[in-house]
C-alpha cells in the first residue's frame, strides 16, 4: 500500500473514531427530567346544614371522637343543672371504686343512717327510691337507683359509701373536675338539688363522652328499667331511650334549672355510626324538652356527611416525556371520612422530577386534610416510565 492509501485509512480510522466518542458524549449525558402534571384535586368540603335549635334555654352538640363543642345554642355561662349533676356523682363515685365491665361491684348493706338520708330527701321534696334496713345491693344497683329514677338519697348513700362522708366526696369531685378540665363545673350537693351545682353546656358535653367511655355506666344509663332488691322496679326518668337512636343520658329537673337532659344518640351516617353527645337546659317542661330534642337530633344526623376522600387506583396526575414515554400519577389509597357540616377538606398532592421510574415506584404524596387531621398516602407511577432508545438520543443530544 503506498503512502497515499495509508493516508486514507487512517483519516478514515480517526473520523469514525471522532464519531464514536461523540455518540459517547452524547449518550453519557444525563436525560432531560420530566415534571408530573398534577390534576385538579376535587372540592370535597361539604355544604353547612342548618341546626333545629329550641326558642328556649342553652344547648350544646358534641360527638365521641371528635374534639370539643361541634355547634352551640344560647348563651353558653354556668347555670344550675339539676340531677344531671348525678353524671359527675357517678363518674366520682367510680374512679374511687370501679367496677369491672360484666361485674356487679361489692355488696352494700343498708342502714339506719341510709333510712335517716331517705328522710332528708323527702322532707326537701327530693327524687328518692326506697331503702330497707338490713337489704343488700350491689355498687351497679346502686347506681342503677341513682340513674334510672334518679333517687336523691342514692347519691348521698354512693358519695358516704364511697369516700366515707358528704363533705369528703364534694372536695373528690371538685378536685376531679378541675383534674379534667371541666373547670365550668361546680358540684355544691350530690344530687343537683342545690342551685349552686353548675356546669356550662360544654362541659356537660364533656362529661357525657366520659360517661359513655364507662363501660358500666354506659350500660346503666341506657336501660329503660331494672328490678332492684327492696327497691322493686324502678323506670328511667329518661323518656326519650330508644327514639331516634337515644341511648342516654340523665334527665334534671329544678325550679332553678328547669327541665333538662343531657343526651346520647347513636346515628347512621353512610356506613358508620356516629355518637352524638348533646345537652339541652332550660326548658318549661320535660314534654317540650324532648320534643325539641327529637327535632334537633334530626337536623344533627343531617349536619354528618360521608365523604369518600381517595379510592384505589385513582389517578392525581401524568407524566409525559419528550422522547413519548408516559406513565399515570396513581394512589392504592381507600380513605372515607365522617365530618361535620362544612368542615374544610383538601387535597394536595407532590411528585418529583423523573426521567424513568419502575411501575408501582414511590414517586410522590397525597396529603388529605380533613379539619386538623392530616394524612399522607403515596402517589406510585401506574406503569413504568421507560428511557429513551440510542437512536433518539443520538438525535436529540443534550447541552
Amino acid at each position: 500500500m503506498n503512502a497515499r492509501g495509508r493516508v486514507t485509512i487512517l483519516a478514515i480510522v480517526l473520523l469514525i473514531a471522532q464519531v464514536f466518542l461523540a455518540g459517547g458524549s452524547v449518550l453519557a449525558k444525563p436525560l432531560p427530567a420530566t415534571s408530573a402534571q398534577l390534576t385538579a384535586t376535587p372540592e370535597l368540603t361539604q355544604a353547612a346544614q342548618p341546626l333545629t335549635w329550641p326558642t328556649f334555654g342553652r344547648g350544646a352538640v358534641g360527638a365521641v371522637g371528635y374534639d370539643g363543642v361541634l355547634a352551640e345554642h344560647g348563651d353558653q355561662g354556668r347555670v344550675p343543672i339539676a340531677s344531671v349533676t348525678k353524671t359527675v356523682t357517678a363518674l366520682v363515685v367510680l374512679d374511687k371504686m370501679p367496677i369491672a365491665d360484666g361485674e356487679q361491684g361489692p355488696s352494700i348493706t343498708l342502714t339506719d343512717a341510709d333510712v335517716e338520708i331517705y328522710n332528708q330527701v323527702i322532707a326537701q321534696n327530693g327524687s328518692s327510691a326506697r331503702v330497707v334496713v338490713g337489704a343488700t345491693l350491689t355498687q351497679r344497683q346502686m347506681l342503677e337507683a341513682l340513674m334510672l329514677p334518679s333517687a336523691n338519697n342514692y347519691s348521698i348513700m354512693l358519695a358516704d359509701w364511697a369516700y366515707g362522708s358528704l363533705d369528703a366526696f364534694l372536695v373528690a369531685a371538685n378536685n376531679w373536675l378541675t383534674a379534667k378540665g371541666l373547670t365550668d363545673t361546680y358540684l355544691a350537693d350530690s344530687s343537683g338539688l342545690s342551685p349552686k351545682s353548675v356546669s356550662s353546656p360544654a362541659n356537660l358535653v364533656e362529661i357525657g363522652k366520659l360517661v359513655l367511655a364507662n363501660p358500666v355506666l354506659a350500660s346503666v344509663v341506657k336501660e329503660k328499667d331494672a328490678v332492684l332488691p327492696s327497691i322493686g322496679q324502678v323506670s328511667n326518668t329518661n323518656k326519650l331511650l330508644g327514639l331516634n337512636g337515644v341511648i342516654g343520658l340523665k334527665t334534671g329537673t329544678t325550679p332553678e334549672a328547669g327541665a333538662c337532659l343531657l343526651f346520647a344518640a347513636e346515628m347512621t351516617v353512610g356506613d358508620s355510626t356516629v355518637t352524638v353527645v348533646g345537652v339541652i337546659l332550660g326548658a318549661p317542661n320535660h314534654k317540650v324538652l324532648n320534643d325539641s330534642i327529637l327535632t334537633l337530633l334530626g337536623t344533627v344526623n343531617s349536619a354528618f356527611h360521608s365523604v369518600t376522600l381517595a379510592t384505589p387506583g385513582q389517578e392525581y396526575g401524568s407524566y409525559s416525556t419528550p422522547w413519548g414515554a408516559e406513565t399515570s400519577l396513581v394512589s392504592d389509597a381507600q380513605a372515607t371520612a365522617i365530618v361535620w357540616q362544612d368542615t374544610p377538606i383538601t387535597l394536595t398532592t407532590t411528585a418529583r422530577r423523573l426521567t424513568s421510574a419502575q411501575a408501582g415506584e414511590n414517586v410522590g404524596t397525597l396529603t388529605i386534610t380533613v379539619g386538623e387531621q392530616k394524612t399522607d398516602y403515596p402517589l406510585t407511577t401506574k406503569t413504568a416510565l421507560e428511557e429513551p432508545d440510542t437512536a433518539w438520543r443520538l438525535a436529540h443530544p443534550q447541552p
